[in-house]
């Protein structure tokens, strides 16, 4: 499985959270993740969610998705601090910092996996 943005793949080391156990666990207790890694979870339903930094010892990128896999928003977390709530997002993902900027992820743009 890739992910891709405007025909480029931009992760192909992809893992899912598709259960609330695995979704509350994300990426707590990782000491790092590789370049190309992304981990994607797949809500039950489009609804509002909100993503923490709590037991992070890395900032990430998350990029929030709409039931069509439209980006709704972006943001760059701190560990600890981090903290960012949206509303009508179904699939969430969690990727190195300086993704968003270096494929120029915008609102509006479509992701495929």
């Amino acid at each position: 499985m890739v992910l891709i943005y405007n025909g480029t793949p931009i992760a192909s080391e992809i893992s899912y959270a598709k259960n609330i156990f695995s979704q509350m666990l994300g990426l707590m207790l990782h000491k790092s993740i590789p370049e190309d890694f992304a981990l994607i979870f797949v809500l039950r339903r489009a609804g509002t969610v909100g993503v923490h930094m709590f037991f992070m010892v890395f900032p990430i990128d998350v990029i929030f998705l709409d039931a069509d896999k439209k980006i709704i928003e972006t943001a760059t977390l701190k560990p600890w601090t981090g903290y960012k709530r949206m509303k009508g997002v179904k699939y969430i993902i969690e990727m190195n910092p300086g993704t968003v900027e270096r494929f120029n992820l915008i609102p509006g743009e479509q992701l495929t996996f």
